[in-house]
């Protein structure tokens, strides 16, 4: 995409609301913004107020103008941002406008991509500002502000330094190749590459848990009809979501919701109950049900503390149990969950979580639970990854530098081979930063953002 023009999109969500904003950036913002917008004072910095008006000269709407002048803007091109009353058709007045004067529509992500091109953001933090927008807990968005401020490429500045300093040593072992002296023994050379295998293992390492962070944990609640599935559902979410009655088979489709615990997402999925049931419209329920028990990140098996009577045709614990350890993988935790404790607080199921969706008794024991299995740790936020992309390169790394030591170990390195393996783990590294890289690369990464971003 042409970067030397000027271009323009809405900045805030589709739909009617009290404001929108209409954002410009390119050499031409200012005078093109001066073409539909009423006189007034460009100090940088400053927001002013205007008029917007059409072909015709007549008003169209009040607006807030603010100027940011290039370098300082979020581009580090000359921005104009109008602050306008959210009706769908004044925005796209002034969008229209804006392109009549000059201006072209924006593509996805072209703005944050002008910032990384113009080096106001390096590659990470550019991301960052999607994972910012998209979050839907405070923990995500405190996270993605860490690294909008940069915190990923700090954390490999240091091997990117490390790995130099290794690169230079083994040139200037090439360059006195011929005098027939040695610049560092590979011992030496294996000690200084240790760390840096070390750091790139950490950072590997916190890819689970960046991903538990960024993307959630989903949990199926599972069982036979009327154990209190749906009750637990709704005490988990805080409110009525899943109809509930003491009619067995009440749910008979899937229905889910996204909440969060200490930060994390979790998206809870309530199914129908387990059973052979007649009815074409629950069967389907029921298949529907198996489909999401089998993609869940963890199940909640519910018995009824009660063990009220139920009919024939429903399956006993120990069939579903059967059938979960043969559908799921070994990697998928199954907790017992003992429901309706409090019409039964004399009972003692054993091995499991006991609790009453009715009073909430063990629902933050369950909470607590959860979070266990999710990989959740209770530790302040640091730099953790959540990109394929970012672990895929620290993998190249890995086994760049895992390929030089087995040189090394062998005593039988070539400085020239040496250097080359160190080259290109420091590349993969810059892949992460994105101080170079491949076009189509960008196009991938920017192309997922919104217009007028």
């Amino acid at each position: 995409m042409p970067l030397g023009d000027t271009i323009v999109a809405i900045a805030t969500p589709p739909g009617r609301s009290a404001l929108g904003i209409v954002r410009l950036s390119g050499p031409a913002s200012r005078v093109t913004a001066a073409q539909f917008l009423s006189p007034m004072a460009w100090r940088a910095g400053t927001a002013h107020l205007g008029e917007m008006r059409d072909a015709q000269g007549h008003v169209v709407d009040q607006v807030i103008v603010t100027f940011f002048e290039r370098p300082h803007s979020f581009t580090a091109e000359d921005v104009v941002e109008i602050c306008c009353h959210g009706s769908p058709v004044v925005l796209r007045h002034a969008v229209q406008s804006a392109v009549n004067a000059g201006a072209r529509l924006a593509e996805p992500g072209e703005f944050t991509m002008r910032a990384f091109l113009n080096g106001r953001l390096d590659l990470p933090q550019a991301e960052a500002v999607r994972d910012l927008i998209e979050a839907t807990t405070i923990y995500q968005a405190r996270v993605a502000v860490q690294q909008t401020a940069g915190s990923v490429s700090r954390r490999i500045a240091p091997i990117k330094e490390h790995l130099l300093e290794l690169i230079l040593l083994l040139e200037a072992g090439i360059d006195f190749a011929e005098d027939d002296i040695s610049v560092a023994a590979s011992d030496e050379i294996l000690r200084r590459l240790a760390p840096v295998e070390s750091a790139v293992d950490q950072l590997v390492a916190s890819f689970s848990y960046g991903g538990l962070v960024q993307q959630g944990f989903t949990l199926a609640i599972v069982g036979k009809p009327n154990v209190g599935k749906s009750s637990l559902f709704n005490r988990l979410l805080e409110q009525d979501r899943a109809i509930v009655t003491s009619t067995p088979g009440t749910t008979r489709d899937v229905v889910s919701q996204t909440i969060q615990i200490q930060g994390v997402p979790l998206h809870v999925v309530d199914t129908a109950g387990l059973r052979d049931s007649v009815d074409e419209v629950e069967q389907i329920g029921i298949a529907r049900a198996w489909g999401q028990i089998e993609g869940a990140d963890a199940v909640l098996f519910l018995h009824d503390l009660t063990r009220a009577p139920l009919p024939d045709y429903a399956l006993a614990d120990e069939e579903i149990a059967r059938l979960l350890a043969t559908k799921l993988p070994a990697s998928v935790p199954v907790i017992d969950i003992w429901s309706k404790f409090d019409a039964a607080p004399g009972a003692n199921p054993g091995a499991g979580i006991s609790l009453s969706a009715k009073t909430g008794f063990g629902i933050e024991a369950l909470r607590r639970r959860l979070l266990e299995v999710a990989g959740w740790q209770s530790v302040p936020e640091g730099v953790y990854l959540a990109r394929a992309r970012h672990v895929q390169a620290l993998a190249r790394v890995d086994h760049h530098i895992a390929v030089a030591a087995e040189h090394l170990a062998a005593r039988a390195q070539s400085l020239d081979l040496l250097a080359e393996e160190l080259r290109l783990a420091q590349n993969a590294l810059n892949e992460i930063t994105g101080e170079f890289g491949a076009d189509d690369l960008l196009g991938v990464i920017f192309s997922r953002y919104c217009i007028g971003k």
